[in-house]
């Protein structure tokens, strides 16, 4: 066991800890967001915040001190701008620039996030500006080891002697959500240095305590592409990371210093968004393209499907149109050859674990203990390391109950396992990470915790542990309904540490020893039943599911809208017809999934800002409530346009119902992108006679 345990540690282990008493790890310091508010509004102060000075203590003591510029200030974004703004809504990139910090990771993360609206809302509050009771002070939220926390800072912010932000900054340099979210962060692990070593998967959990897959590319499962579409479009943050150079290691690793830019365009041991993908009709056959973002917003990757490839030559003209982008904003497409070949791994980031089995649940199990690994008493180290102490570890029993609306399952259940490890400094990377992993046992009694010698006589259920240096360790597991017990460990004994287990699936019950944990059931809302119902009927029958304009409308109005009972909604064929040939990029006469998830999304976006803007609930727009409609989604429109688009899509009386609401949006969008590939100058565009 000793030979397999040393390889699988490849990096130095940590020098076991040397304490006496037991240190817990550091809770971030609570503060009341709305009492400081009101409290600076009647003493018509700004906020100064004591527990992250605007000093060089909240920066740090290390390297990062070097590149700082000489006479460093703090000052308010009114102090910068004339006219600062917390966060323009109609932005649809991030346009943030990364700063002296080297937290690449931490900004993919943040673009990743940007694709979900509602998600980005949750951590940065949208009700917060430089006008409206404003007093210096805003705040944020993160999910930290377990639960949601408020952080509340003020504005100073760390500036040259030009007055440009040394950190985080925005394209836009009136817009200051970015720097201010970021300062929140460094507030949580201690000091901007703390930002200067981590990984993409750290931040998308710090962002939305969603649970972790990571895919090595180098052997990526056979099923990558299925896997990457379900992520897209079934509500997943995804980032990944460049090989460090020369080396190509097999593990991830940090992004320290990432300042090489290759020779084909992508910088080495940096981190990057997924920002999307297609599948392209090219002359030759089809084509898996996957859309990468830099967070840098610069610096593009120059091989095949970059912006000045001539791969797009081999793509319809409308397809490459509504593809391609030649600007340098740091976003390109590759393909997912390529990608397997430049990229170490794939982090994906779901709000619930069924990304990773066919069995997409509607609801799953949730179940969370918090525990600790005390020396002499619950550090019992591995299995390998033959010392007779594993079984003082805790251990959780674990009840896999079947699931009877599982048709897929089979018999076996999809069951996600998510170790995480508390760090008990303050700052993040003061102290180094644990090597940890767990052993899984099945088991046939549930009133006793398991005896020495139990683990001497039985092999866990995951026979090859791997014990990872990381802050947490996710496997997903198809089990057998019955019963099994969790060991958590660390890889050498006698090393303390807090942790957090949680476990997702279908349908469980834990306890730690006797006592039984409080089951949580986790609703994905962000999927909607209304999509898991049809698209089992209308999909998955079919080997490469497509559907024409007839099946389209059939879908459409068998759909039970929810709230959306004042009348019936309809499509007509003619409405279908036109949805399909505005999103049909590859002119098949059909729509793939995932055109249709895409169509999907939008349908409910729209369906959400027509509710809001019919008052009247006559199911009909007139002018002015389609006016606040369109600039209810966030684009702009002249009064002109809206007024020509109410006499092509309206009836005699100039109204639109909600089916040519949907047909006037989804054209304003794609011709408003189409426009945005191909400015050169943001003013005007030429068109070849084919486009």
């Amino acid at each position: 066991a000793m030979p397999f345990l040393q390889c699988l540690k490849e990096k130095k282990s940590p020098v076991p800890l040397r304490r006496s008493i037991f240190q817990k790890h550091t809770p971030p310091i609570q503060q009341n967001y709305q009492a400081l508010l009101e409290t600076c509004l009647k003493n018509k102060c700004l906020f100064t915040d004591d527990n992250f000075p605007a000093h060089i203590s909240s920066i740090g003591t290390g390297a990062l001190l070097k590149k700082l510029p000489q006479n460093l200030q703090w000052k308010r974004p009114h102090a910068l701008h004339r006219s600062p703004v917390f966060y323009a809504a109609n932005r649809k990139q991030l346009d943030l620039c990364q700063g002296l910090v080297e937290n690449c990771w931490f900004l993919a993360a943040l673009e990743a996030l940007t694709f979900h609206q509602d998600i980005l809302a949750a951590v940065v509050p949208q009700n917060q500006s430089f006008e409206r009771k404003y007093a210096g002070i805003f705040h944020f939220r993160f999910w930290h080891f377990g639960e949601w926390v408020d952080v509340v800072v003020d504005d100073r912010l760390p500036v040259n002697e030009a007055g440009e932000l040394v950190f985080v900054s925005s394209v836009y340099k009136n817009v200051f959500w970015g720097a201010l979210l970021e300062k929140a962060y460094a507030k949580l692990y201690g000091s901007y240095e703390d930002l200067q070593i981590g990984q993409v998967s750290e931040a998308l959990v710090d962002f939305t305590g969603g649970v972790n897959i990571r895919i090595q590319l180098a052997a990526a499962p056979p099923d990558l592409w299925d896997i990457l579409t379900r992520a897209t479009y079934t509500r997943s943050l995804m980032g990944c990371q460049t090989h460090l150079g020369v080396s190509f290691p097999s593990v991830s690793l940090p992004c320290i210093q990432a300042t090489k830019v290759l020779k084909n365009g992508l910088v080495a041991g940096h981190a990057y968004t997924v920002t999307g993908i297609r599948k392209v009709t090219c002359q030759y056959g089809p084509e898996n393209l996957v859309r990468l973002r830099n967070p840098w917003g610069k610096i593009e990757w120059k091989g095949d499907w970059s912006d000045s490839s001539y791969k797009w030559e081999l793509l319809s003209p409308k397809e490459k149109i509504l593809l391609r982008k030649k600007k340098e904003d740091g976003e390109f497409w590759m393909s997912l050859r390529d990608f397997k070949i430049h990229f170490v791994d794939l982090t994906i980031c779901k709000l619930t674990p069924d990304l990773m089995s066919q069995e997409d649940g509607k609801k799953w199990m949730y179940s969370l203990k918090s525990g600790r690994w005390v020396k002499g008493s619950t550090a019992g180290g591995s299995l390998g390391f033959f010392n007779g102490t594993f079984w003082m570890n805790p251990q959780y029993w674990l009840n896999v109950l079947p699931v009877e609306d599982s048709k897929k399952s089979l018999g076996s259940c999809n069951v996600v396992i998510s170790l995480m490890q508390k760090h008990s400094s303050k700052h993040r990377n003061r102290a180094p990470h644990l090597f940890i992993g767990f052993s899984f046992y099945k088991y046939q009694e549930s009133n006793r915790k398991l005896p020495p010698a139990f683990f001497t006589q039985h092999q866990p259920v995951n026979k090859h542990q791997v014990f990872l240096d990381e802050r947490e360790v996710t496997h997903d597991f198809h089990l057998e309904p019955g019963v099994y017990v969790i060991v958590p460990s660390t890889l050498e004994p006698q090393q303390e540490s807090e942790f957090i287990l949680r476990v997702f699936s279908r349908k469980h019950l834990m306890i730690f020893f006797f006592f039984f944990n409080i089951l949580k059931e986790i609703v994905d809302r962000y999927e909607g039943k209304i999509w898991e119902d049809f698209f089992t009927k209308c999909f998955e029958q079919v080997s490469n599911p497509e559907i024409n304009a007839v099946q389209l409308q059939r879908i459409l109005n068998n759909i039970s809208w929810r709230n959306f009972q004042s009348f019936r909604l309809s499509f007509s064929l003619d409405a279908c017809q036109s949805i399909l040939a505005l999103l049909d990029l590859n002119a098949s006469g059909t729509l793939s999934i995932q055109e249709f998830r895409v169509l999907w999304k939008r349908l409910l976006f729209y369906l959400e800002v027509f509710q809001k803007r019919d008052t009247r609930r006559s199911g009909k727009l007139d002018l002015v409530e389609l006016h606040a409609a369109v600039q209810e989604t966030g684009i702009s429109l002249s009064s002109e346009v809206c007024n020509l688009m109410a006499i092509r899509y309206g009836d005699p009386d100039s109204k639109i119902s909600f089916e040519s609401f949907v047909c006037f949006m989804l054209r304003v969008e794609i011709m408003g992108e189409a426009f945005r590939n191909l400015t050169q100058d943001g003013k005007g565009i030429y068109l070849r006679e084919s486009e």
